[in-house]
């Protein structure tokens, strides 16, 4: 496989957000590389980063999909809107590229959502484990979370799964009473990620029943990327790679590689939660040899209390299936995906089809629900109309978020590149 020259990362970032009150004790002793409880919240905001895989053709603005490659079911879409590009240069037309089949056709469309927990090894210098860090604590209650199993919706004359919901609300008016997109929950054979120590550091509770255990790891951005990804078609010894060879995950598939509270730093400052992207191996875009792209996500299962604002359980992995959904291949052609500027209430200024990014952080960002006996908090999404610049919304109700409709109340002001 290949990994993107630069890993594409579409995140869910929290920014300006704080840690919760649990203020670690002063006159404790921390590690070299330890940091206190409330180290994030120190730290300041977090800023928003982007970074996009090769370009690649992606040719067609057909209703068909993008064709020349080996990936899961799409359709292609387009919008009017006066805006300008990355470059500031006018346009008015703009490409998307969802995945699933159009809403105008009708009928449900079952995608395979193998979900792969990855155990953390936390090394020390001479390479042995310094602290393991288990993912499997949280498996049933992803599976059993509204990203994967039915609940009931305003969008939905029956019940269904969270990301379909937000689909219908965007395409309510326009597609087929029978029209869904659905996962296929599948757990796979767990992986275990090694990280060298020096590219990590830890926080642990300071008080309650959890005190002195390890509430969260903070891992240097590329490193985490490199650990992740293969690096040559040939390489088994990343998560992805070595389930793309047992055969775990298919291009076929939106693959989801669940965390335990493992959350990424950098340059940018932190904390990125998860992110969708796609490892792919090239082709000469015949049906012979067509570029294969196996669409993921990274996820981090986030525990109550580590974040304010709501942000816990299925917040990151319900805002990385929501916008793989709207965002499959991450305008990696220039084209698909790519939309006016934006500028969003929580600040963030982008031009992409990026449906959490324009939500998060804001108070009211996480749409609790129970389920199953547990409480979840998956994350509004903005819908295509927000994006499309719409004065007034054909989405469900004439709304621009949902399935809190209350989110959003207007579209932003138009932008330069930039938003300068």
């Amino acid at each position: 496989m290949q990994l993107p020259r630069s890993l594409s990362l579409l995140a869910l970032l929290l920014f300006a957000f704080t840690i919760c009150s649990w203020a670690q004790n002063a006159s404790q002793t921390l590690e070299a590389d330890e940091v206190p409880f409330d180290y994030a919240s120190t730290h300041g905001k977090v800023d928003f980063d982007t970074h996009q895989p090769n370009n690649h053709s992606g040719a067609g603005h057909t209703s068909q999909g993008i064709f020349g490659i080996d990936s899961l079911l799409n359709f292609n879409g387009e919008f009017h809107a006066d805006g300008v590009d990355s470059n500031g240069a006018p346009q008015s037309k703009w490409y998307y590229n969802m995945i699933g089949q159009l809403p105008q056709h009708g009928g449900t469309t079952v995608i395979n959502a193998p979900i792969v927990p990855v155990n953390v090894d936390l090394l020390d210098f001479d390479g042995s484990v310094r602290f393991h860090i288990d993912v499997m604590q949280y498996l049933s209650n992803v599976v059993n979370s509204p990203v994967f199993q039915n609940a009931t919706y305003s969008s939905s004359s029956t019940p269904t799964q969270f990301t379909d919901a937000v689909q219908r609300a965007e395409f309510y008016n326009t597609a087929k009473s029978d029209w869904h997109t659905l996962l296929n929950p599948s757990v796979k054979p767990a992986r275990t990620m090694r990280i060298p120590r020096g590219t990590y550091q830890f926080a642990r509770y300071s008080s309650g029943p959890l005190a002195g255990q390890i509430a969260y790891v903070l891992v240097d951005y590329n490193t985490f990327g490199n650990l992740l990804f293969p690096a040559t078609e040939t390489d088994t010894t990343t998560p992805i790679g070595s389930a793309e060879h047992a055969g775990d995950i298919t291009t076929k598939d939106l693959s989801t590689f669940l965390f335990p509270n493992i959350y990424l730093f950098g340059d940018f400052g932190c904390c990125v939660l998860g992110y969708h992207s796609y490892d792919f191996e090239p082709g000469n875009g015949t049906k012979q040899l067509a570029e294969k792209r196996y669409v993921v996500d990274y996820s981090s299962w986030i525990s109550p209390g580590i974040f304010r604002g709501g942000f816990q359980d299925i917040t990151a992995l319900s805002h990385e299936i929501a916008e793989a959904y709207n965002d499959p291949f991450v305008v990696s052609d220039g084209a698909h995906n790519a939309t006016p500027w934006w500028l969003a209430p929580n600040g963030l200024c982008q031009n992409n089809l990026e449906t959490g990014d324009v939500i998060e952080g804001l108070p009211n960002a996480t749409y609790p629900m129970t389920m199953n006996g547990f409480t979840y908090h998956p994350q509004n999404e903005a819908l295509l109309q927000w994006f499309e610049f719409q004065g007034s919304s054909d989405a469900i109700g004439n709304a621009y978020s949902y399935p809190d409709v209350t989110v959003l109340t207007s579209i932003s002001a138009p932008q330069t590149a930039g938003c300068q």
